[in-house]
């Protein structure tokens, strides 16, 4: 698989990696043996590049991927994990002192002393503009506890803050056919600056497979159910934001643009790699199958110049009005 340099950290990772939220059952119940045959089978597709947090399922994603690596130290994985969630969300709380706590109970998860990538887990907006926030992400490079920092976002202008920041190795914002606003100013600064993007949400928590319909149901604790109008936190990360309603109707419309042999996922997933600027995009997999179909997006043709008209199009005329303005 193509790998691409991630910013600012100077590492080589897959162009598809494997975003692992799905893994600490906040996607419905996920058993041990199938999340482990889930990293293995991206392993074994050609993913270098593991996405976690410290608050997916209380650590059990970074568990399960300490335990991997522990079996598979040849596996030559990159992982990122993120921190901040897991305090009251006050600027006040993102100091040395929780950082170094948090920085502790993920490093003791995941098996290792200095971690590859920390990214604060989508922090209050002034977060992003504070110097002394900066300081303490220093600090713990400083003192050997991580390799590099970043940010994920939820919005375009906090993406460009952190950008401007030396110190900041790569931003990881959600950006798929239904969300096209980091392509205009945050994709190109990032560029720029040296700072690697990491393309998150990448098929609208399912909506782009285009295997959803009106009478789907989701599992009481998925967070397609509990959060769907950010009930539990940023509505953007559900449905990247859209009415499910109207999402649907896009998704169907979508699924025609895929290209002969490609499904409207891995459809996605190429258009995703395609967009100047990305350095991996982290689709989740529940299963073995789908651990390699997405893999398999990095090895398609790139999409048309017609294919790629028409998501625009689609995208001003159907989901536009209902994200531009917030993300």
């Amino acid at each position: 698989m193509e790998q691409r340099i991630l910013g600012r950290t100077g590492r080589k990772v897959s162009v598809v990696g494997l975003g692992t939220w799905q893994l600490g059952a906040d996607w419905g119940e996920v058993r041990e043996e199938d999340a482990f045959a889930v990293l293995d089978a991206a392993v074994a597709s050609g993913v270098t590049f593991f996405d976690t947090a410290d608050v997916y399922g209380d650590g059990r994603s970074e568990q399960f991927i300490g335990r991997y690596l522990k079996e598979r130290p040849d596996a030559g994985v990159f992982v990122a994990t993120k921190m901040g969630r897991r305090a009251e969300q006050v600027p006040e709380n993102y100091v040395l002192a929780n950082f170094l706590a948090w920085n502790d109970r993920s490093r003791a998860n995941l098996g290792v002393d200095t971690l590859d990538l920390v990214q604060l887990h989508c922090p209050p907006t002034a977060v992003y503009s504070s110097d002394e926030m900066y300081d303490a992400l220093d600090t713990l490079v400083a003192r050997g506890r991580v390799a590099a920092y970043a940010v994920s976002v939820e919005t375009c202008e906090q993406a460009l803050t952190a950008i401007a920041r030396p110190g900041v190795a790569s931003v990881q914002i959600i950006l798929n056919p239904f969300r096209l606003k980091p392509l205009e100013a945050v994709l190109p600064a990032a560029a720029e600056a040296g700072v690697g993007i990491v393309a998150r949400v990448p098929l609208a928590s399912g909506l782009l497979t285009g295997k959803y319909t009106r009478d789907t149901v989701f599992a009481a604790d998925d967070h397609r159910t509990y959060n769907r109008h950010g009930e539990a936190f940023d509505q953007g990360e559900t449905f990247s934001g859209v009415d499910f309603e109207t999402g649907l109707d896009a998704a169907a419309e979508f699924a025609a643009l895929a290209p002969e042999g490609a499904t409207p996922a891995q459809t996605a997933l190429r258009w995703i790699i395609q967009q100047p600027g990305v350095s991996s995009v982290i689709p989740g997999a529940r299963d073995v199958a789908q651990a390699r179909a997405n893999a398999a997006a990095a090895a398609l043709p790139p999409l048309t110049d017609a294919t790629l008209d028409a998501v625009r199009e689609l995208y001003d005329r159907r989901i536009r009005a209902q994200v531009q303005g917030r993300w």
